[in-house]
């Protein structure tokens, strides 16, 4: 696939704008029109990842941008591996991952962001969030109940909280861009009947019975809650420095074809390049490669 085609494919997924945004529009099942050999996904991805790592030095020695990507899908739709096979070839000396998981009694302590903004990649670096602050408009909004843990003054408790939150999060984001920071927002959208295969998968094979838990069943009678709640975020925070990519996720080689080919097509737009030397700088090049022999 050419660089023409693979723009043109990522774009398919790209939201902008959440005006006007539904989820029933997207099929997870979607592949693009796209029907590969696993061979031929493979190949298609190893290209993506060479891209990235080519980038990723370039970024990092620049050291003028940092790169954020922010996961978010249900319960078995693949972040784990979609981030563990798409940045497989990057330098680890350049790359963060962090997983958030529910907060403790410390950040409860502190505002919802707080956590988050301590995990932010500094210049030169990408980032990778496995959940994040949308949470708190997700699993929290789903069970308000959690609010209670989060100390807040009861008459900051209203009925606009999440519209609020949402709010807060644009503002966050619009202030990130104009910090450098390159944001890139990923929800793995998984049809509830791959979920329930997945989830079978890993309670009938052994070894990936520690991947599961009681409550992810539990989770699943939410499922509607969930999606709306998804929906209305996206709709609120969808803006051309902070684009969602909703990518299909009930096939695992298309998920990673697109969050590979979204992060190169980011990277290739920032005009990295390797830091140019100064005439001195280079006179000290010189001399040291004399002094080398």
């Amino acid at each position: 696939m050419n660089a023409k085609a693979m723009r043109q494919l990522v774009a398919r997924y790209r939201v902008e704008d959440g005006k006007g945004f539904s989820l029933a529009d997207h099929d997870p099942a979607d592949t693009g029109g796209l029907n590969l050999k696993k061979s031929e996904a493979a190949a298609l991805l190893r290209e993506g990842i060479e891209r990235l790592a080519r980038d990723q030095d370039m970024l990092y020695a620049q050291d003028r941008w940092a790169v954020l990507c922010l996961f978010q899908a249900m319960d078995a739709a693949g972040k784990d591996s979609a981030i563990k096979h798409v940045f497989s070839g990057v330098n680890p000396q350049g790359c963060h991952v962090a997983s958030f998981k529910a907060p403790g009694p410390v950040e409860l302590d502190h505002d919802f962001l707080w956590r988050h903004v301590a995990a932010l990649p500094a210049r030169g670096q990408i980032g990778i969030h496995n959940r994040s602050w949308y949470e708190e408009v997700l699993v929290v909004r789903v069970h308000p109940e959690l609010l209670e843990r989060q100390k807040l003054p009861p008459r900051l408790i209203t009925a606009r909280i999440w519209e609020e939150r949402l709010e807060d999060i644009a503002a966050f984001e619009r202030y990130l861009a104009r910090q450098g920071v390159v944001l890139l927002k990923f929800f793995l959208h998984v049809s509830k009947e791959e979920q329930r295969k997945r989830f079978l998968k890993r309670i009938e094979q052994p070894e990936k019975n520690w991947k599961f838990e009681a409550r992810d069943v539990a989770e699943r009678r939410h499922w509607d809650a969930y999606q709306a709640a998804y929906e209305a975020a996206i709709r609120a925070t969808a803006a051309p420095h902070a684009p969602w990519f909703v990518v299909p996720a009930d096939h695992k080689w298309f998920t990673r074809l697109i969050v590979a080919g979204a992060l190169a097509q980011a990277l290739e737009g920032l005009d990295l390049h390797y830091p140019v030397v100064s005439e001195e700088a280079r006179a000290a090049l010189e001399r040291a490669r004399v002094e080398l022999g």
